[in-house]
């Protein structure tokens, strides 16, 4: 039989997206493995409490730097098996996209685990090199710099390489290998030392990658040398006798690759591109095959946008076949294949837990007891008897009937001919005849199209404190979709349809699409609001990209931070780190605290002069808006949890245990 806990866990897919990580313990609670299957768990709920006796209270983006281990691993692994299988001659590394996510701690977590396999770093700009340049990696391990460069970019580029980072400087436009060239002649002397930076070439090549980022790819990609500028760089470089610094060939046909063909026949080409080059006696011997790396946030396995239709085993070995045979057939040696899978790497290490704030009433709801009576207008009356005679076998035609009385309400309103209560009062009673209908639409065999469509007006709308603009950017901006699920009464079957709405003060903050095995869900099933406590909720894989991509809409800043370790006894909070002020938001606009200050006190000031206000009173005004500056951006629980924030940016913790 199954139990209520294993319904829930099928709501909400978490088997599906999982991947292991994830469960759901005996007290209903929402918990975290630091590997997949692993005995040892924390669980979210403990957690949250936790931190809120701590003074740091939701939302807040925990953090669980082993699941990026994890993922390292495995990736490392799936390789490892493939090039052992298949009898590949190359290697694999990787190298991690700062811009994926340049959290430090996540860096770092990243290099902790990769630097065992030689993994390295990708830097696309100015500001991600130059904190690239700081960080430890192995000896052997790369840092690839994509994305256009200056002249800037590539001195500091040629500044890493003598440091002893083995650099390699892709070509994306044929103006930056004139400039290489050009620098490389200052540092000649290094360059006899084997001091100086490699370099890579991007081909735009022909193939198309899968999902939103499908334009990423093919001819009319941004980034990528067309054929003929390939060879002219091959022939600049021979000009200036430095063909031995091309050592990479590379390309990339979008982020989050949904379909698994899409990507061997893009590894047909270019391991064609890279036979070709290598013929040519260019010691080409790195192929870096990009990012794209999928994760299944809907856990469906399928090539829907938000899913993938392979697994990393699956990926591995398309990539070391596909390779492989194009190189053997050309008779070039099996290059050392560098991949970019940042979204992979880091997507499952974060959540943003939060608060249901309260509930916002999507229909006219009865707060008084409510009596209809003769001298009520005669279309009260005949909605209040649809009401009250509503049944399985009418209710189709009476919500109709419903349809019809509510037009003909507002049409004598707006001639005049009735009170507002009048309307308040057909107001309620048509919404009672949706309700009731609808309840006995969804019991029938077959629902009608029209009750499907009541039914999402009719969903609960959840007040839910976060901003979709700062944590959620992708479904904003592209409907991408994220696991979402209450962190706790996952022992209780969900009863409400619900649909989030953020605390912004924009119509598109919200959320109404949700992850379904089958299809996309319009509502979410959640759990009714019990007064006086907190309901948190939970979005999933948000540690790829949503940061780096949130913005300052309506000026909330970033949410409190906590890095979550995981050991045989629960948990430890091992850091804290408090999110954004009203003096952090307003500063970003470049408002500044003593001219904020002095402006207020300025109009205070003048009501003090002009008699409006008392010394004292002013006196209380200033303090009380000066010292608001600390709070947090975003809204304090409605159920009277909430209490003092605690001061400082980060805050030591200790050790709490998750048994259950």
């Amino acid at each position: 039989m199954t139990t209520v806990i294993e319904q829930t866990q099928e709501i909400y897919g978490i088997e599906n997206w999982g991947v292991g990580y994830f469960d759901v313990n005996r007290k209903g609670n929402l918990i975290v493995r630091p590997s997949e299957n692993d005995n040892r768990t924390a669980d979210v709920k403990e957690i949250i409490e936790d931190l809120a006796r701590r003074g740091i209270h939701s939302p807040v983006l925990l953090r669980f730097p082993q699941l990026v281990t994890a993922q390292v691993r495995k990736l490392q692994r799936a390789f490892r098996h493939s090039i052992r299988e298949y009898e590949y001659g190359g290697s694999h590394m990787c190298v991690y996209p700062m811009k994926v996510n340049q959290q430090r701690a996540v860096v770092e977590e990243y290099l902790r685990e990769g630097s065992r396999y030689d993994f390295g770093l990708e830097a696309g700009s100015k500001a991600e090199l130059y904190a690239a340049l700081a960080m430890e990696q192995a000896s052997d391990s790369l840092l690839v710099l994509n994305g256009f460069k200056d002249e800037e970019f590539i001195e500091l580029a040629f500044t890493g390489a003598r440091a002893g980072k083995n650099v390699v400087i892709v070509i994306e436009k044929m103006s930056e290998l004139d400039t290489v060239i050009r620098v490389a002649l200052r540092y000649e002397a290094d360059f006899e030392k084997g001091k100086m930076p490699m370099v890579g070439i991007r081909a735009k090549l022909y193939s198309k990658g899968s999902g939103r980022w499908e334009k990423s790819g093919g001819e009319a990609a941004k980034f990528g040398l067309t054929t003929t500028e390939i060879l002219e760089v091959i022939r600049r470089l021979a000009e200036a006798e430095r063909t031995d610094m091309l050592r990479l060939l590379h390309f990339h046909i979008g982020s989050q690759l949904t379909d698994i063909k899409r990507i061997k026949n893009a590894m047909k080409e270019v391991a064609r591109v890279y036979a070709k080059i290598h013929q040519m006696k260019i010691p080409i011997d790195y192929l870096d095959v990009g990012g794209g790396m999928a994760v299944d946030y809907d856990g469906s396995k399928t090539a829907s946008d938000s899913s993938a239709n392979y697994s990393a085993q699956e990926f591995a070995n398309d990539v070391i076949y596909t390779i492989k045979g194009v190189c053997d057939d050309e008779n070039v040696p099996h290059p050392t294949i560098i991949q970019e899978a940042g979204r992979y790497l880091t997507a499952y290490h974060a959540m943003l837990v939060t608060n249901v704030q309260d509930e916002i009433d999507t229909v006219v709801e009865e707060h008084q007891p409510m009596e209809v009576g003769d001298d009520d207008p005669q279309v009260v009356i005949e909605l209040a008897d649809l009401r009250a005679n509503v049944t399985a076998k009418n209710y189709r035609e009476y919500y109709h009937d419903a349809l019809e009385h509510r037009d003909e309400l507002f049409t004598i309103f707006n001639l005049g001919l009735i009170s507002l209560e009048d309307r308040a009062k057909g107001e309620v009673l048509f919404w009672d005849v949706c309700e009731r209908a609808n309840r006995y639409a969804q019991q029938a065999k077959y629902v009608a199209e029209e009750f499907g469509e009541l039914q999402q007006l009719l969903r609960v709308k959840y007040l839910t404190n976060f901003s979709v603009f700062r944590s959620v950017p992708d479904h904003w901006a592209l409907e991408q979709l994220f696991p979402i699920i209450p962190i706790h009464r996952l022992n209780k079957v969900p009863t409400e349809l619900a649909t989030l709405c953020d605390i912004t003060c924009d119509s598109d903050g919200i959320v109404d699409k949700f992850i379904d095995l089958h299809d996309v869900k319009q509502v979410l099933e959640l759990h009714p609001l019990i007064e006086g406590e907190s309901y948190y909720l939970a979005f999933m894989l948000v540690g790829a990209y949503q940061e780096v991509m949130g913005n300052n809409h309506n000026l909330f800043g970033v949410p409190h931070e906590a890095h979550i370790h995981i050991d045989d006894d629960g948990y430890l909070i091992k850091k804290v780190i408090r999110g954004s002020t009203i003096g952090d938001a307003v500063k970003t606009a470049h408002y500044e605290r003593g001219q904020l200050h002095d402006g207020f006190r300025k109009q205070v000031a003048a009501r003090v002069s002009r008699g409006d206000l008392t010394e004292a009173d002013a006196a209380a005004l200033v303090e009380f808006y000066e010292s608001r500056i600390d709070a947090y951006t975003y809204l304090a629980a409605n159920n009277g949890q909430a209490g003092k924030e605690t001061t400082g940016k980060e805050i030591n913790a200790r050790r709490a245990t998750s048994k259950g």
